[in-house]
Order: C-alpha cells, then structure tokens, then sequence
C-alpha cells in the first residue's frame, strides 16, 4: 500500500512516491504557489526573545579590536 499524505498547499491526499514528481505537492501548480511564497519571504521561523536580545546586545559593545586612530 503506498503512502499518502495531503499536499503541503491544497491538501488533496497525494501518493508519496518516487512516481511522483512533485512530491509531497499533488501538481505543478501548488509546487509554484509553494515555491512563490518561499520567493515572496511567506514563510519564516520565529526566533525567541533571547535570541534577538543577544544579537542586538553583540551589536552595541564596543569592539576589543577596535583601534583609536
């Protein structure tokens, strides 16, 4: 029995298989809508709080290899 899973865009159930070119999507078309909102910055992963506050902290020390000129 093959494995189906629902398309990433639609989520019509799809054959997951080597058979399928545009797996795990069901068409070429919501391979373009996906591969679109990848190009337009759609999808993003959130970063915590600590993480920002750490990069903004490292952005506003001084520079220990700094040299007054």
């Amino acid at each position: 029995m093959a494995l189906m899973v629902p398309c990433p865009i639609c989520k019509k159930k799809v054959e997951y298989c080597a058979d399928n070119p545009f797996r795990p999507f069901c068409s070429k078309r919501c391979r373009l809508i996906d591969l679109g909102t990848w190009l337009e910055e759609g999808y993003s992963i959130p970063a915590g709080d600590g993480a920002l506050q750490e990069d903004e902290d490292a952005c506003n020390q001084p520079s220990s290899h700094r040299q007054d000129g």
